[in-house]
């Protein structure tokens, strides 16, 4: 994402540009399913002083805004994505609690099936899908 980008994005809708949004940003970016505890204690590894009210603050602005979007992958706090690069689903494991992505045209159907019968849009970015992996299975002999 370039700069000017992401801070022409926030001026437009009224928001100024800190060095905090700019942390907690890239701190998303690098940190991919990265949850408010996890881009704080990354920000804090360069700068000192960012409180966790102010990392979920943040996140709601940068998600107003467009830059960013969360999925909840299970109980507890909910994980971020640059919004640019969250075309994806989430396949999360019950087990041993991995968070796979997976191609978001895997979902068509279910999306199609769901305005043709309900009239309700979908948005599947936002989808997680909870069962066993894999490994988990073979491993249980299920």
């Amino acid at each position: 994402m370039a700069d000017l980008t992401w801070q022409d994005e926030l001026r437009s809708r009224g928001y100024r540009v800190t060095p905090q949004r700019r942390s907690v940003l890239e701190a998303v970016g690098e940190l991919e399913h990265a949850t408010p505890d996890a881009i704080r204690a990354r920000v804090q590894q360069t700068s000192e002083g960012l409180n966790l009210s102010t990392v979920y603050r943040t996140l709601d602005v940068l998600e107003k805004v467009g830059l960013v979007t969360h999925t909840h992958l299970g109980a507890g706090a909910p994980s971020y994505h640059l919004a640019e690069e969250a075309d994806h689903l989430h396949l999360v494991c019950r087990s041993c609690g991995e968070a796979s992505d997976v191609p978001l045209e895997l979902a068509e159907g279910l999306v199609a099936q769901l305005e043709e019968r309900f009239g309700f849009r979908a948005d599947a970015r936002h989808l997680s899908v909870f069962g066993e992996c894999r490994a988990c299975r073979i491993g249980s002999g299920v």
